[in-house]
């Protein structure tokens, strides 16, 4: 079991909302995928509404599913407190995502604005998810602020490439063994998010790989039967890669012919 601020989540595959063919496919995938946390972008259109979001609001209570806002296409400081704060009013939850992006073609999180954002709005009674890269001094920066989760990426947003840098990961994990880490970004494959879970990550946050898929579907699926292996596998303590052979039939008690 997940614990995130004190909630207890069976599922470790978190899904995003956007971009799929129709709502009827976003609302399948998520039930296939078995997803108890989706996230959702506020819109500045609907910040002066009736405080929902009409029939979008409706498929996604529904699902039943814990609802967690971002600040989706933030570039500072001020722009993700807003956005939160609007979040927060508008979909009811203290929970939020945060992005303050810092490179227009990366979509890399400009990570000074952002330990300053979720200081800000951890003092405010936000409980923080924080997009970040893999640096380790940010990490603390992170949890100096008050975040008890932290969302790294493995790759730029949308690239489908998967873990660029394991040692990073791999790295990020040791120095914090005691915190929830989310791969968020970069993920296109269930082999993907396998390799993460399988280095000790606690969960994985989807959206283009599954959304843009042929069949978003099946994909869901895929995603979270390789998520819940790879899970399995890190706890099974995995065999370290060898530089030599080694034989899996014991040559001790072996007939020798002459």
């Amino acid at each position: 079991m997940l614990e995130l601020y004190g909630r207890a989540i069976s599922s470790r595959l978190l899904l995003g909302t956007a971009n799929y063919p129709s709502p009827a496919v976003l609302q399948r995938a998520a039930r296939e995928a078995g997803a108890q946390i989706v996230t959702v972008s506020l819109r500045r259109e609907i910040a002066g509404g009736s405080g929902r979001v009409g029939g979008f609001w409706s498929l996604i209570c529904d699902l039943d599913v814990q609802v967690l806002p971002n600040t989706a296409g933030c570039h500072s400081v001020k722009e993700a407190v807003l956005t939160a704060q609007m979040a927060r009013e508008v979909f009811g939850t203290n929970w939020i995502k945060l992005e303050v992006i810092g490179h227009h073609d990366t979509l890399q999180p400009d990570v000074f604005a952002l330990v300053e954002a979720a200081r800000i709005l951890v003092d405010d009674g936000f409980e923080v998810f924080p997009y970040t890269t893999d640096d380790l001094v940010v990490a603390d920066r992170l949890l100096d602020a008050g975040c008890r989760v932290l969302m790294p990426w493995c790759a730029p947003i949308g690239s489908a490439r998967g873990p660029v840098d394991k040692d990073a990961l791999r790295s990020l994990r040791a120095h914090v063994p005691d915190i929830p880490l989310i791969v968020d970004a970069g993920i296109g494959r269930p082999s993907h998010a396998a390799a993460v879970m399988e280095l000790g990550y606690d969960a994985v946050l989807l959206n283009t790989a599954v959304a843009a898929a042929g069949d978003p579907v099946a994909m869901a699926k895929a995603f979270a039967l390789a998520i819940e292996a790879g899970h399995l596998a890190a706890g099974a303590q995995p065999l370290e890669p060898r530089d030599v052979a080694v034989p899996s039939t014991p040559v001790i008690g072996k007939a020798v012919f002459s």
